[in-house]
């Protein structure tokens, strides 16, 4: 039977096999930049699985490293996205999904106060820290303390996720069952996000007033 998830995780397997330690780098610059959404709570605990199946490269201090350093090019990435463009697009597009400028500058706001310890913090929690760095970058936090709050953040996650995967080991085949349940849900809840973006949008559309017809010149 076909499955989402399955498909993905052999896709990412298939990576992590077949181009090695550069595929791992490469899916962590992409896990941090967020755009697709690809966690790393699949990618590093995988890594780990490798690592304990004597794969080629794959040793502790290399996936760890790799890891973190893919993690921390993809969230430099995303941040300086948001400082250079994240303010433009916000005001161009954000509109459609409820974000304008006030929104913008209560998130300047925000990472004026409470930036490094944001970033910190929310390094350490999965699906959040994908996307932390662009309203760090659209706040211009400074970037000096981003990267170090980055880094900092990025091991203990790395290091935990890669150890799981490590007790994982050859028990990947009693994850199986339970992907036809994640396809369910990812499928539920895109749909209810489709709808709530639909809605707002309608929204917005009904809220624009319509320019009154000029009469031609005569």
């Amino acid at each position: 039977m076909f499955s989402l998830v399955g498909s993905i995780i052999a896709a990412l397997l298939w990576v992590l096999t077949v181009v090695g330690i550069p595929g791992l780098f490469a899916l962590m610059v992409v896990e941090s930049v967020g755009l697709p959404p690809l966690p790393s709570e699949i990618i590093l605990p995988f890594a780990g699985f490798l690592l304990v199946e004597g794969t080629y490269g794959f040793t502790w201090p290399i996936v760890v490293t790799v890891s973190v350093l893919g993690g921390v090019v993809g969230a430099v990435i995303a941040y300086e996205l948001g400082r250079w463009g994240g303010t433009s697009l916000l005001l161009r597009w954000g509109p459609r999904v409820g974000v304008g400028q006030k929104e913008i500058d209560r998130v300047q706001g925000y990472f004026d106060h409470y930036g490094p310890i944001t970033v910190l913090l929310c390094r350490l929690l999965p699906l959040v820290r994908a996307y932390i760095s662009y309203p760090a970058g659209v706040g211009k936090m400074d970037r000096a303390r981003f990267l170090g709050y980055t880094f900092v953040g990025q091991v203990p996650f790395v290091i935990l996720l890669v150890y799981l995967g490590t007790l994982l080991g050859k028990n990947y085949d009693l994850l199986v069952p339970y992907f036809n349940i994640l396809d369910v849900v990812l499928v539920v809840g895109a749909l209810v996000l489709g709808l709530v973006l639909y809605l707002r949008y309608r929204r917005e559309r009904t809220r624009t007033p319509t320019p009154p017809p000029t009469s031609a010149a005569r």
